[in-house]
């Protein structure tokens, strides 16, 4: 089952993937997790930028907040898919969401925690 007060993770991918959407980007998902309580991982790329990679992570307020932890080398694009693989083969639950929208960074801050 899932945490108390967090929502179940297939609904939480639709609710990212909409959000997206509504702001005229696009989100697909590249691996299907745990459909309640996988962990989320957000690719968000971008014209003319690295993809860059998005975590959430416990708060010292007690929040989750997606947290950037990895960037794309330009002049090694193949090491950012490799981790993500690695990621994918470490945590079988893992769903991995890629989001093509103009200003990512604005983005996720303006998910709920």
């Amino acid at each position: 089952m899932h945490s108390e007060g967090r929502l179940p993770a297939h609904l939480e991918i639709a609710a990212i993937r909409r959000l997206a959407e509504a702001e005229n980007g696009f989100a697909t998902v590249i691996a299907k997790g745990q459909r309640d309580a996988g962990t989320i991982l957000l690719v968000m790329i971008g014209r003319d930028r690295p993809a860059e990679l998005y975590e959430r992570m416990p708060q010292l307020d007690g929040t989750r907040c997606f947290v950037q932890t990895k960037q794309e080398d330009i002049d090694n694009k193949q090491d950012f898919s490799e981790y993500l693989m690695r990621r994918k083969h470490q945590d079988g639950d893992i769903w991995i969401l890629e989001v093509d929208i103009a200003d990512g960074e604005r983005f996720v801050a303006s998910l709920p925690r």
